[in-house]
């Protein structure tokens, strides 16, 4: 078939490109955010017989062949020229034997840019270094031929490696899924494969094994281990019920879990294809840097021309190869790998480490956009609060039955996911069947209104019954607590108060967002008095109440006009609005919900908030490493390409500015995976 080149949605080419060749190499395909191979008709991917092109053990090896072979016949080369003379190395066995010293590392770099300029890629590095080195050989140059060469060569294995490293990083904190697990059928016990496990089946976790599937705890409890998902080493322990991840670790005694979910669609599956997908979004400052590589690198070819022939025009004693090979300094000089290379690498490092840490960032600009946040704008119920209600006290009016009440309120209650109706389950126990209750409506940001035995029941906040013009003759604004009221028939039945426990790092979350220049403001459809509350406990600058969900999309947008830049932090899923309007969306308890992975552009596993500073942390350092790339490349090309046009710079500086610094750049990159945030 005859090949048919790919493109992503904004026009960039995906296959036949230095980076694809590089992360091909590596077994890293799966990071470049290709297109799909069946809507273009060809693929580059080499997996399709299922084996990993990992680099580990003889690969390397493999990897680094060619120029250890170089590399000796170029140094014993270089010795017979100035150490230790023979007598018949000179003419042509010299220049065969230089020849044969740079096919291991040259031809592979001639054969890609006839490639390249068979596809109609024609201004390739991979052109610039076989003209810049053929060039050399034919003003007889030949140990700086091969040596610049060779050097390319090594700085592309080290690439590779580097790809392959945070490619492996990645997949090692995430792809905890075993092969297989044991089930039980009819008690007995019996080892299968993880893929092959049906929805129901129950499996059979002993202590230290990982599980494969999602599922639910079918034993008393549990203790686990989420490193895996959440960056928390410490244990997490579940009750018989409670809901266990693939990936999850078992610490303690052998535990019973039914499968709730296939093996393909697990939440560790889903944050593995995140992860890996994550580099489809570019940065900003990458797409610049492919952009201007896509004009820079013409250009400087035809500079590279003119050095050569124009000097004809205006010098007195013109020799020709030596402006040819100022000529072929100056290509040397200005491959872009550097940047082409180190900066998604730089991206990579950071998405690495985010990982680690329990954040999932869903592309590499949102890594850039965290690192500019001034602004933290977040809800309060399962974000700064642990979201786990508890009744306080209910108050009703005279002659009504508190637990006929109870039993209504309960009732209408199971039609809500809200935690607050949580809570009113826990605490009023089974729902009553027996009870006729239709009609049943959800008012967003007031409450629930059903019909029983033709009579109208309300159970929400204070504006709900402001809404239906339902008197009550208490001040709402005197009671801390978030507070449920009651009305039936018209008539105001009375309130329960309901609340919720602030988790143990929202105040160091505050401190931290302060240190780091950053304003926190709260928004809650919870009741002002007990916002206020949260706020003053946290340090919180600004806190608002009472908000239906279009206020808080237009407190975001009064936010946005102060020209500040904003996350919000939330489910994801109810304050999608305000998410899709914030410059970078944050999901909180990203376990519990499939559609906050699929909403936010920022995952925070473990529902902690002090992971927001660490999420901006991470983008202001992997921001901070990009820049030193791009600042460290275009300094020594820069200074190098000046020194090689007036005739300064050899072949050996050239190399430098051009491998040296791209390997210094990939160094500088891995950094950000080693750093503590």
């Amino acid at each position: 078939m005859e090949h048919q080149h790919r493109y992503d949605a904004q026009g960039r080419q995906l296959c036949c490109t230095q980076t694809e060749k590089i992360y091909s190499q590596a077994g890293a395909e799966d990071l470049i955010g290709k297109a799909p191979a069946s809507s273009h008709g060809h693929d580059h991917s080499h997996d399709e017989d299922g084996h990993d092109h990992s680099t580990a053990g003889a690969s390397q090896m493999q990897l680094f062949l060619p120029a250890l072979i170089s590399f000796i016949l170029l140094i014993a080369a270089i010795a017979m020229d100035n150490w230790i003379a023979q007598a018949w190395f000179k003419d042509w066995v010299r220049s065969g034997w230089y020849i044969v010293s740079y096919l291991p590392v040259g031809y592979p770099v001639i054969r890609d840019a006839l490639k390249s300029i068979a596809k109609g890629e024609i201004f390739s590095e991979f052109l610039l270094m076989s003209i810049a080195t053929i060039g050399a050989f034919a003003i007889k140059e030949y140990p700086e031929a091969v040596a610049v060469m060779l050097f390319y060569a090594v700085g592309e294995v080290f690439q590779t490696l580097a790809v392959s490293r945070a490619k492996s990083n990645i997949k090692a904190l995430l792809d905890q899924r075993p092969d297989e697990v044991t089930i039980l059928e009819n008690g007995k016990s019996k080892v299968i494969k993880a893929a092959d496990a049906g929805i129901g089946a129950i499996v059979q976790l002993k202590p230290g094994e990982k599980l494969g599937l999602d599922g639910e705890l079918l034993s008393e409890q549990g203790a686990f281990n989420t490193a895996a998902l959440t960056g928390e080493s410490k244990p997490d322990t579940k009750m018989k019920g409670d809901v266990v991840l693939a990936g999850m670790i078992n610490m303690n005694t052998v535990t019973l879990i039914r499968v709730t979910t296939a093996y393909q669609d697990s939440k560790l599956s889903k944050i593995l294809e995140l992860v890996q997908n994550a580099t489809a979004q570019k940065a900003p400052t990458e797409l610049f840097i492919r952009k201007f590589a896509k004009i820079y690198t013409p250009i400087v070819v035809f500079l590279a021309i003119g050095i050569c022939l124009l000097p004809y025009l205006f010098v007195d004693q013109y020799v020709f190869s030596d402006w040819l090979y100022r000529a072929l300094v100056f290509l040397v000089i200005s491959c872009p790998c550097a940047l082409v290379i180190s900066i998604p690498l730089g991206y990579f490092g950071g998405i690495g480490a985010a990982s680690r840490n329990g954040i999932l960032f869903k592309g590499s600009n949102f890594l850039d956009a965290m690192a500019d946040i001034r602004h933290v704008v977040m809800d309060k119920t399962g974000t700064m609060t642990a979201g786990v209600f508890k009744v306080q006290e209910i108050k009703l009016q005279a002659g009504y039955d508190e637990a006929g009440i109870l039993k209504l309120v309960n009732k209408i209650e199971s039609h809500s996911s809200h935690p607050v109706a949580t809570a009113i389950r826990e605490y009023a126990g089974a729902i009553d069947e027996s009870i006729n209750l239709h009609n049943i409506e959800e008012i967003a940001g007031h409450g629930l209104k059903g019909i029983t035995e033709g009579k109208e029941l309300l159970v929400g906040n204070f504006k709900l019954l402001d809404k239906f013009n339902v008197a009550y003759d208490i001040d709402p604004n005197s009671i801390v607590y978030t507070t449920i009221a009651i009305a039936l028939d018209g008539k105001f039945v009375g309130f329960m108060t309901i609340a919720d426990s602030i988790k143990a790092d929202a105040a160091l979350t505050i401190q931290l967002l302060h240190k780091l220049g950053v304003k926190a403001t709260m928004l809650s459809g919870d009741k002002t008095t007990v916002v206020a509350y949260v706020a003053k406990e946290l340090g919180i600058d600004q806190a608002y109440g009472d908000l239906l969900p279009e206020d808080k999309v237009n407190k975001v947008k009064e936010i946005k006009g102060l020209n500040e830049s904003v996350a919000f932090v939330g489910d994801g899923v109810n304050d999608a609005p305000v998410v899709a309007l914030s410059d970078v969306g944050i999901a909180m308890g990203g376990l519990g919900s499939d559609a906050t992975i699929e909403t936010a552009d920022v995952v925070i596993q473990d529902d902690k908030p002090s992971k927001i500073p660490m999420a901006i942390r991470i983008g202001k350092q992997t921001k901070k490493v990009v820049y030193q790339n791009i600042g460290l490349a275009f300094i020594v090309k820069g200074i190098v390409l000046i020194l090689g046009a007036g005739g300064l710079a050899t072949m050996w500086e050239a190399v430098f500015a051009d491998v040296g610094v791209s390997l210094i750049a990939i160094l500088n990159a891995i950094r950000i995976q080693k750093m503590k945030f």
